[in-house]
């Protein structure tokens, strides 16, 4: 049975039984699952605190996805530090964002648990729910606002930074 195949058979017991809890998923990755993942993960990006990047990982993708399965199966796979970077928050500001920075293969295994959940929780997802979801994009949402508020008098639009609603104020 292929990825996709897999995919929609967890999409189907997700929709014919919205109720329950999946309590093992972990038969579902596979070599092939941590395959695809690794199609699936970008590639060219900043390399995580152990410095390898996704071409030296490439080198020796066999081996590399092979043990990364053995350790996920075995329960041994514990996720290494993620390293710390700073982007600017863009606009005027000069203010810094701080990113993590994952190694390579902790994307690759994040990316093939997210494809093992995404067709669970997205049954979930109401219709008019764009953040994230597959397919979806923010110009589809901003259509979509469009047309529910076209039809008022007056629309307000307020923008709103996350991390700085939860920020403790410095004592």
């Amino acid at each position: 049975m292929d990825v996709q195949t897999k995919q929609q058979r967890i999409a189907e017991l997700a929709r014919r039984m919205p109720n329950e809890s999946f309590k093992s998923l972990n038969h579902y990755i596979d070599m092939e699952w941590l395959h695809e993942a690794y199609r699936r993960t970008r590639k060219g990006v900043a390399a995580g605190v152990d410095e390898v990047s996704s071409e030296e990982y490439e080198q020796r993708l066999e081996e590399n996805l092979s043990s990364l399965l053995d350790r996920l199966k075995s329960g041994s796979y514990y996720a290494p530090a993620v390293k710390r970077g700073y982007v600017p928050k863009g606009g005027k500001s000069k203010e810094m964002r701080p990113i993590g920075i994952p190694t390579f293969e902790d994307k690759v295994l994040q990316r093939a648990i997210h494809m093992v959940l995404e067709p669970i929780f997205e049954s979930d997802f109401l219709d008019c729910s764009y953040a994230f979801r597959p397919k979806r994009s923010a110009h589809q949402a901003i259509e979509r606002l469009w047309r529910v508020t076209s039809c008022f008098r007056e629309c307000y639009v307020l923008e709103v930074d996350m991390p700085q609603v939860f920020r403790h104020p410095q004592t």
